[in-house]
């Protein structure tokens, strides 16, 4: 076993944990934190974005221990209290969402697209959004509501 220790949503955080384990499963498992998805466990779904130091990452591929030291933010560390975050309220407002299960992962993944590319447009969101899936909409409302998040932030 290894001593992993990070800050995870502004906390400091640490855990025995094995060599091999994913980031994804330190957040759920360890932390408790399961708003983090694990939607195919080979990188293809982006369930389970997250940001490291500041940067949108697939957590399923990146163990534990490479994360050691970082500062993580997982979908739970998003709003400020019981403000939700501009990309979280439009998701909401614009029914960026459906089941559900993709959500968590779309949002990190559009934060950090709009940390990048504050005003981008339609064609920009969808090539941005490649390495998410949704099985439940045609992206639509999920491009509708990050257009609308960008002009707020």
């Amino acid at each position: 076993m290894t001593v992993v220790a990070m800050q995870v949503n502004g906390k400091q955080v640490s855990a025995d944990v094995e060599p091999r384990t994913l980031l994804v499963h330190y957040i759920r498992e360890n932390l408790r934190l399961t708003g983090t998805h694990v939607g195919c466990d080979t990188s293809q779904c982006g369930a389970c974005v997250v940001h490291v130091d500041g940067l949108a990452v697939k957590s399923c591929t990146v163990l534990a221990v490479q994360a050691a030291g970082s500062k993580v933010r997982t979908i739970e560390g998003l709003a400020d209290g019981d403000s939700l975050h501009p990309v979280q309220a439009a998701f909401k407002e614009h029914h960026g969402l459906q089941c559900g299960f993709c959500t968590p992962g779309m949002i990190m993944t559009a934060v950090d697209m709009l940390r990048r590319i504050p005003k981008p447009d339609e064609a920009t969101i969808r090539q941005e959004l490649e390495g998410n899936f949704c099985r439940c909409t045609g992206y639509h409302n999920i491009v509708k509501a990050i257009k609308a998040a960008s002009e707020v932030l």
